[in-house]
């Protein structure tokens, strides 16, 4: 087992090629997938908290279902809209990073919807009354509401971000893990560690669990920063 670790560090510090071309290829989807998450997400979030309308609970409850969905039943869906005879197969995204990104982003969005939508709201029902007395616009409550939490929300971000980089079964469904194309950590992990090369997958998953660490710290500075500026 020594010997399996010391191997792993080996790869790390010759910085192998495979390994660094497989993390690049899972920093290039996540991160992608991430941002869209956001861009989605966040605006979903601030809409669900701040507006009265039929269906809204039950909207609220399908994010909240979202959350916690088997990723291989986000990636069968997501493989047949990419496949030829599916509504999206003339795009010719299946087995590409384009296609792993969009499973990622119908991963990512709901989180970060469903989470940004209990911390705006919070924020809503103590600001409400003031901003109809300013009568602000609708857009710029919102987006002044989610500058207000704006450290807060780096729980979501951070909570899309571990369930993009963490996620095997959507993106080994849609990808294909094809070597030097759609292989990611996580995929690579699960294959090297069914073929014996445990070195490769150690290496790797301390990759992944150094940039999850790095992710938290960050957030956690922040964190502390915002609480020492604005108490």
């Amino acid at each position: 087992m020594f010997i399996t670790f010391q191997d792993a560090f080996g790869l790390l510090a010759q910085l192998d090629a495979a390994v660094v071309g497989i993390v690049l290829v899972s920093l290039q989807v996540s991160l992608t997938a991430l941002v869209f998450g956001v861009l989605i997400g966040l605006p979903v979030g601030a809409l669900l908290a701040t507006e009265e309308f039929r269906g809204k609970k039950s909207i609220t409850v399908m994010l909240n279902t979202l959350m916690g969905v088997p990723t291989v039943i986000v990636g069968v869906v997501v493989y047949l809209l990419l496949t030829r005879s599916g509504p999206l197969g003339s795009w010719g995204w299946l087995f590409t990073p384009k296609g792993m990104i969009l499973a990622q982003i119908m991963l990512t969005a709901p989180l970060i919807a469903a989470l940004s939508r209990q911390l705006i709201e919070d924020s809503w029902r103590i600001h409400r009354d003031s901003f109809r007395a300013l009568r602000l616009p609708r857009i710029a409550s919102l987006k002044w509401l989610i500058w207000d939490c704006r450290f807060s929300l780096t729980i979501a971000v951070l909570a899309g971000l571990a369930r993009a980089i963490s996620e095997v079964g959507a993106v080994m469904i849609v990808g294909g893990n094809i070597d030097r194309s759609t292989r990611t950590m996580t995929t690579a992990i699960a294959l090297e560690t069914s073929k014996g090369d445990l070195p490769l997958a150690l290496a790797l998953g301390i990759v992944l669990l150094g940039i999850v660490l790095l992710a938290n710290i960050f957030t956690f500075i922040v964190r502390q920063i915002a609480e020492r500026r604005y108490g």
